[in-house]
């Protein structure tokens, strides 16, 4: 069984009448890779900073091995935390080689040169800067300056590593290469990791489990994919990609969840805690969970509403997708592989979906909606 590196305790942090963390707890196993998402002034940066003993909180506590390093009465400082930062902008001492920049640390604790020189063989090849260990920092790329700042916050072995937004330099490129490499180099040394984001492909790339927040709280704790497939709240639906909402009429029960748009009924997932306490309720769901029904043929829009059953048409008997909901294109967009299609319901409201082909401005049709990834939740109006 892992042990626990890091526990946090009903950590509250305010700055003045602005309340960045209220009461929030959570825990982190060796070996464990957390990612902490959410949208700019959720609580993550604060989170990062007083677990690295940047900050102190104003209640609560966090241990690392069991032992309390911050509450508002004590704060060890970050030196003596065994914890290692990656910084957004890499924070490389730019008149030091790489060489000398991974070093640093184990010069500062006095490492023996044997272990010294090691240590740095066998981060440099991990990292691919083989070459490069003359370099000064200016003189290498971003992803270099990337690999150099992970390995010299690697060669100390801290108990944790912070991670904060370590790739948002990056080109989209780069970001999808390094984020790869780096789930693939921490799991091969099994170090602990808290890393934060705003990116959730780079979350779902590297984590064991997601921290998702909002307004200082958290909102889900679980395995990337159990926050994909069943969010636990309207934020982390939108946050994880359900950018389509649309409002509607609850209609259904606990057991058999559903929603009227209009004239058509939609059947979809209610999460844990999100039974409707009135009426209106916002049904959200992913563009690529939408799929292009053509009405060219009379039938099919004649039985959008019969979910599921077969009808006779110019073609033959076929069958009719459940979840149909009729639109009328109104933009189309390219976007590389797929086009990016807006299209309005008949009572105005919007909804994005991808499609293969484009499709003209005024095409009628329907859309078909994934009953196991559409997800009901109580209305909010849009701020």
């Amino acid at each position: 069984m892992n042990s626990t590196i890091l526990e946090v305790h009903e950590l509250r942090k305010t700055y003045g009448a602005f309340t960045a963390l209220s009461g929030v707890n959570f825990s982190v196993r060796s070996g464990e890779i957390i990612s902490v998402l959410g949208p700019s002034g959720c609580g993550k940066s604060t989170l990062l900073q007083l677990i690295a003993g940047l900050q102190q909180p104003d209640s609560g506590e966090i241990r690392l091995r069991g032992a309390v390093v911050s509450s508002a009465a004590r704060l060890v400082p970050p030196e003596k935390r065994s914890i290692n930062m990656v910084f957004q902008d890499y924070a490389l001492w730019p008149h030091m080689t790489v060489y000398d920049n991974i070093a640093y640390g184990l010069h500062r604790r006095k490492a023996p040169a044997p272990e010294r020189e090691r240590k740095i063989k066998e981060l440099v090849s991990l990292l691919h800067l083989e070459g490069l260990e003359q370099r000064l920092p200016p003189q290498l790329s971003g992803g270099q300056q990337q690999r150099v700042a992970i390995a010299r916050a690697l060669a100390t072995e801290p108990d944790l590593l912070l991670l904060d937004e370590p790739l948002s330099n990056l080109d989209m490129r780069l970001r999808i290469e390094m984020r790869t490499e780096m789930g693939y180099l921490f799991r091969r040394l099994g170090t602990t990791v808290f890393h934060v984001t705003h990116d959730p492909d780079e979350a779902f790339a590297l984590a064991d489990r997601m921290v998702v927040m909002r307004a200082g709280r958290i909102d889900q704790l679980d395995v990337p994919q159990a926050c994909y497939s069943m969010p636990a709240t309207r934020s982390v639906a939108s946050l994880l990609g359900a950018g389509n909402r649309l409002q509607g009429q609850w209609v259904g029960t606990s057991a058999q969840p559903a929603v009227r748009i209009q004239d058509e009924v939609i059947e979809c997932l209610m999460p844990a805690g999100t039974v409707p306490s009135t009426e209106q309720v916002d049904l959200l769901f992913r563009p690529e969970d939408v799929h292009w029904i053509d009405s060219a043929h009379e039938e099919v829009a004649a039985a959008a509403s019969l979910s599921g059953q077969t009808v006779n048409g110019k073609h033959g008997e076929r069958s009719v997708p459940a979840n149909l909901l009729p639109v009328r294109i109104v933009h189309c967009a390219f976007e590389g592989s797929k086009w990016r299609l807006l299209a309005s319901t008949p009572d105005g409201q919007k909804l994005a979906f991808m499609h293969p082909i484009s499709l003209e401005p005024g095409t009628s049709g329907c859309v078909a909606i994934s009953s196991k990834s559409a997800y009901v939740y109580p209305h909010e109006d849009e701020r």
